[in-house]
């Protein structure tokens, strides 16, 4: 099945969303990306036992920075779905989209244009 997701989300694979680093996040941001999101497992199911566990605590810890510095926390977020939801994963890139569409563009990204 092809899906269908929004040609400007750029998707980075890693075998476990615990793998997402705090760096990661702050770097796509610093680097004049709109938003991000994570995409993980299921609570409960992942396959490495707590890694979208820990990747939830770090989204959550990003979206606290950025209020700290001024930037909405909307921009950054997670998701839980199973690998069986690949209609779900091009609805929730949609979504985050249209959510980064209604804020504007990153004020970083136009900070580094200047």
């Amino acid at each position: 099945m092809r899906l269908s997701y929004p040609s400007n989300v750029k998707i980075i694979q890693l075998p476990c969303s615990g793998r997402v680093d705090i760096l990661h996040l702050l770097k796509a941001i610093e680097d004049g990306a709109d938003g991000v999101y994570v995409a993980g497992c299921l609570e409960g199911e992942c396959h490495f036992l707590t890694g979208n566990l820990k990747a939830k605590k770090k989204v959550q810890y990003v979206k606290k920075i950025l209020e700290e510095i001024g930037l909405e926390p909307e921009r950054v977020e997670m998701f839980n779905l199973s690998s069986g939801q690949g209609p779900r994963f091009a609805e929730i890139a949609t979504e985050m989209v249209e959510r980064i569409k209604k804020l504007g563009p990153s004020p970083v990204k136009l900070e580094k244009a200047a």
